[in-house]
């Protein structure tokens, strides 16, 4: 027996879309900035927005970008994509890579194209739905403060308070799949970054008992925070803790004032994080006094951000239609995650923030990897921040630019909106078109 056609979406066709979408992506892959030097990121990204009929502001919270579409009176829905890339070295050979040292390791390339693909569909078919959208290309997600730069640069008092927030995210799946929270655990992790200054006496390396050795008390350091996770969380916690960077020294014959350290830590709970804070700063604290330092230590928390909840009501609405695009088949359960995102500040999570106790957000993971490397690599992806991060823009982005389209006019098209449940042809259809061939 045949099995009958999923719901269809009602939008224009994708090939209309996916072109200058696909520009995008190449040149922003290209093309990468780092978390706070997304300048000319931005601009094309709110130039996409301009040529789409958008009302753009640029320079929201840094180089934040948010394009205004109002098509009468309905739900105010935001969708929400990020604009930097992290500073790390691409190898994976394509054709497009970058070579400035940077790299869009963790698909905010995607993102930013997929959501000009949806705005374009969403566009062309405004007859089919009603309210305002609110496009925002987000600065320094991957250093944790671009939502709340936005947020206190009046996002909401400015463009309006949401009845929703959008966000997805690319993860090693097969292209054409998405992955949903469920209610019993948060998509992503609570995180806290800190810097850490331990403070020396600088010397001769030929008379170190004159002097203060900062590089052997962070030595001592980065070996005693190890039992955190070990030996003062429970096995059952989720925790991770992690010297991202140390820096001290210049010669090899000279002992440094100063040793500086980088110290990510993430936990599914705010009670587990704060336990582990902590317990970082007794054992900095602790290491400090061991060495005879001379002055205590500096401890800065560079950001933090919360776990990662989705607003149950919304993301059923939302996965019932991604499961009417894809299949049931296609539409998976995303288990906790340690990874962590400054999005939850949109939500009820930053109302100290932006003044509201609670705005619904909805957030899922959309798959990168075409069947051939799916295949190849046995689901064994290069995962996100590798230097061998590396999606597949045929399959992904077609797929990304559904799945927020898709997820938009849900909340878009209600029951009452003309033409919200009139068929259109099969050449019409979302995504039945083949994507173009990257240039």
């Amino acid at each position: 027996m045949n099995q009958p056609e999923p719901p269809d979406p009602v939008l224009a066709p994708a090939g209309v879309a996916l072109r200058p979408a696909l520009t995008l992506y190449l040149d922003v892959h290209r093309n990468p900035e780092p978390s706070g030097e997304e300048r000319r990121t931005a601009g094309l990204f709110a130039d996409r927005l301009a040529a789409l009929g958008l009302d753009v502001t640029r320079g929201v919270g840094g180089h934040g970008v948010v394009g205004v579409l109002r098509n009468g009176e309905g739900p105010r829905v935001y969708l929400r994509a990020e604009l930097d890339a992290l500073p790390l070295e691409e190898r994976t050979g394509l054709p497009y890579a970058s070579g400035n040292g940077a790299m869009h390791a963790c698909g905010h390339d995607l993102h930013l194209a997929a959501a000009t693909g949806a705005v374009d569909l969403l566009a062309r078919a405004a007859e089919r739905w009603r309210g305002t959208l609110v496009v925002l290309g987000q600065p320094a997600e991957e250093t944790l403060t671009g939502a709340r730069a936005m947020l206190e640069d009046g996002l909401y008092e400015r463009f309006g308070r949401p009845d929703v927030v959008l966000a997805q995210h690319a993860a090693p799946l097969p292209s054409g799949m998405v992955a949903h929270g469920t209610r019993h655990a948060p998509m992503t992790a609570a995180s806290t970054a800190l810097d850490v200054v331990l403070h020396g006496r600088g010397g001769h390396a030929g008379t170190p008992h004159l002097a203060v050795d900062p590089v052997v008390t962070a030595a001592a350091v980065i070996t005693r925070l190890q039992t955190v996770v070990s030996r003062e969380s429970s096995p059952a916690d989720q925790l991770t803790l992690t010297v991202g960077t140390v820096r001290a020294g210049t010669a090899v014959n000279v002992v440094p004032d100063t040793a500086e350290l980088g110290i990510g830590l993430r936990a599914l709970t705010d009670a587990s994080l704060d336990r582990a804070l902590a317990a970082v700063e007794r054992i900095v604290r602790a290491e400090c006094s061991a060495s005879a330092c001379p002055r205590e230590p500096g401890i800065t928390t560079v950001s933090r951000t919360p776990a990662l909840w989705g607003d149950p009501s919304a993301t059923r609405v939302v996965r019932a239609a991604h499961t009417g695009l894809y299949g049931s088949a296609r539409v998976a359960d995303w288990p906790p995650s340690l990874a962590s995102e400054d999005f939850p500040l949109y939500g009820g999570a930053g109302a100290a923030v932006h003044g509201e106790e609670d705005v619904p957000l909805v957030y899922w993971m959309v798959g990168t990897a075409s069947p051939r490397q799916w295949t190849a690599s046995a689901g064994r992806l290069p995962p996100n921040h590798s230097p061998l991060f590396a999606p597949d823009p045929r399959t992904a982005l077609p797929a990304a630019v559904n799945a927020l389209a898709v997820a938009a006019l849900s909340v878009l098209a209600g029951p009452e909106t003309p033409g919200r449940a009139a068929p259109g042809p099969k050449s019409a259809r979302l995504g039945r078109r083949p994507p173009p061939e990257p240039c």
